[in-house]
């Protein structure tokens, strides 16, 4: 059996580094540490809070089990957009992000498996060049290496200013995940809160196996856009990934607690062992 971890680095580790985050329902701001055990749900409320890239990773892989690919692939002002540089660099500086994705290889419950994690800290994990690029050459790894793909979607969308080039990610994404299917791999996604715009348009929704978390914000265009356009009433859970469900997009609701166990269930399943 071809080992798909054998020549990666480690990547960054995840270490013990402190940062806070504030629950956009009571305000109250909680350190890391305090989310990790409670699972990402705010100890003030119970409400759910987004989880970082790194630490969503950590919470599904087994314990040691990450290894990175694409590290050093950054997010760069290539159009000179007014103010994009800055925007970069305070995300670079609140996230130690170089991009808005984080992907590598992992085992969920000893299964193997290539994994993106968005991460809504870096300018809301809008999809640009960077993001594009290392999420292509996942499965392009992915592909080559016979593994199946767990991608964690949570993003606004294309990123604007990059122009043109964030919605030829699309695309490329796209034709990357078609080729990997074609190839009889899984790919399964798991939607959290928001995943809307040029993601939901794309990777997001062609999974072969589609998760949502419960009360995720799931859609493409606005709410007030749509019921402008249509002149149509939506009715009050619209967009919502029970909604989803209901209408036949997302196979499960997936809970926190329940999402490492499920989803190594579903790796053991329907995905495939590294092959030669």
């Amino acid at each position: 059996m071809r080992n798909p971890f054998r020549h990666l680095p480690q990547g960054r580790p995840f270490g013990n580094e402190e940062y806070e985050l504030t629950c956009p329902s009571c305000r109250t701001v909680h350190r890391r540490s305090e989310l990790l055990t409670s699972g990402f749900f705010c100890p003030s409320c119970g409400a759910m809070l987004r989880i970082p890239a790194r630490d969503r990773i950590r919470l599904l892989a087994d314990e040691g089990s990450f290894a990175e690919l694409n590290a050093g692939i950054s997010s760069l002002d290539f159009l000179g957009f007014p103010g994009y540089r800055e925007k970069i660099d305070k995300a670079r500086a609140a996230t130690g992000e170089r991009s808005a994705v984080v992907t590598g290889v992992m085992r969920v419950e000893g299964q193997p498996c290539a994994v993106y994690a968005m991460d809504a800290r870096f300018i809301m994990a809008s999809m640009g060049a960077a993001v594009g690029e290392k999420i292509t050459r996942l499965f392009e790894y992915a592909t080559k290496m016979r593994l199946p793909v767990l991608g964690v979607t949570c993003s606004g969308g294309a990123r604007m200013q990059e122009g043109i080039v964030s919605l030829m990610q699309m695309a490329k994404c796209s034709g990357a995940v078609r080729r990997h299917g074609d190839n009889g791999l899984l790919y399964m996604v798991l939607l959290t809160d928001p995943t809307t715009g040029g993601v939901t348009a794309s990777i997001a929704m062609q999974g072969d196996i589609i998760l949502a978390e419960p009360g995720a914000l799931v859609g493409f265009a606005g709410r007030r856009v749509i019921e402008q356009t249509t002149g149509a009433t939506l009715p009050p859970d619209f967009q919502t990934s029970e909604f989803l469900q209901n209408h036949g997009f997302v196979d499960m609701l997936l809970p926190r607690a329940e999402q490492k166990k499920t989803i190594g269930l579903l790796l053991r399943q329907h995905g495939k062992e590294a092959a030669v």
